[in-house]
């Protein structure tokens, strides 16, 4: 299950050229902001027309032989939101392992241990949360999501 989908086009034009293209792409409309950044491409919504689970499209294009590129592109959310959200499954991780070990000494020293399994139920609970708010950030960002992507197959067809 995918939170970050990705995609691959094979292309028939240099990637020199195909990045020329969303470069003067860029500077001809006002629906999208575009940045280049050596072979790669970052399509952003604007930030007045943004909300928190707003996705963003980064492209890389690969010089191949004969002329042809290789557009690798990937889908997800604002880096931000994207580091926010690993942060806070580390956290979740770290504290179930945690309790995990925790739990297991209490067990071997034959010691209470309903606490640590409270904890540990816890921190599942927490994780399948995290896992369905990303979800949920998806599912609301699949409309820009769709007008990115149909911005992408519009600029290479020029």
């Amino acid at each position: 299950i995918s939170l970050r989908p990705r995609f691959k086009m094979e292309l028939n034009q240099s990637n020199e050229y195909l990045l020329k293209v969303f470069e003067k792409k860029g500077q001809e409309q006002s629906g999208f902001n575009i940045l280049r950044v050596d072979d790669h491409v970052f399509i952003k919504i604007p930030s007045e027309k943004q909300h928190f689970w707003s996705p963003q499209l980064d492209l890389e294009i690969i010089d191949n032989e004969n002329n042809t590129a290789t557009l690798h592109g990937l889908f997800g959310p604002k880096p931000v939101v994207w580091t926010l959200f690993m942060f806070l499954h580390f956290i979740v991780g770290t504290l179930f392992l945690g309790s995990a070990v925790w739990a297991y000494s209490n067990y071997s020293l034959d010691k209470p241990f309903a606490l640590q399994l409270t904890g540990m139920l816890l921190l599942l609970i927490a994780w399948f949360v995290l896992y369905f708010a990303g979800r949920m950030g998806k599912h609301a960002g699949k409309k820009e999501m769709r007008s990115l992507h149909e911005f992408l197959l519009e600029t290479l067809a020029t």
